[in-house]
């Protein structure tokens, strides 16, 4: 039985263009997310709101559905936009980053998913402090990062123009 086991595509060494400045990045882009995910979450809350002063409360009932719908809503975004042919989110592609496998391949709609909920799980259950785990590796990824295998990093148009020339 043979095993075929991938060498990592990127390496910050020879390759640091891919990772020059990805960090503050991409915290840039998760606010930018958060907001792309929060807006239509907030609006529906108006509209159940209003809707409940028109039918004299009872439409408040429909609260209940915001938080599955808003997990349902944060999931399928990643997924969704993660497994677009930019493997980027929105907010990634703002600041021209994408996610990538560790072999290289692009992320897939089960991988952004998995993504989402590994970094709301690794944040909730250890902390924001987990994130600290970027400023330890080469790659700067993070610990969710570590466990699906996937890496972030500048697209080919920005690492072009970070490029050194050789001397």
């Amino acid at each position: 039985m043979s095993i075929d086991i991938r060498p990592h595509a990127y390496d910050p060494a020879a390759q640091p263009e891919l990772f020059e400045g990805v960090l503050p990045r991409r915290v840039v882009a998760f606010a930018i997310d958060f907001v792309i995910i929060a807006a239509p979450i907030v609006l529906a809350a108006m509209v159940i709101f209003a809707f409940g002063v028109v039918t004299l409360g009872l439409g408040w009932a429909l609260y209940w559905l915001l938080p599955p719908a808003s997990v349902l809503w944060a999931i399928a975004y990643f997924g969704i936009t993660l497994a677009s042919p930019e493997s980027a989110t929105i907010g990634l592609r703002v600041m021209d980053l994408e996610m990538r496998t560790w072999y290289g391949a692009p992320a897939y709609f089960v991988l952004g998913a998995v993504h989402a909920i590994a970094f709301w799980f690794t944040v909730s259950f250890f902390t924001p402090f987990i994130l600290l785990v970027a400023f330890f590796n080469q790659r700067r990824r993070l610990l969710h990062d570590i466990m699906l295998g996937t890496v972030i990093i500048n697209n080919p148009a920005r690492a072009a123009l970070r490029t050194v020339p050789a001397r």
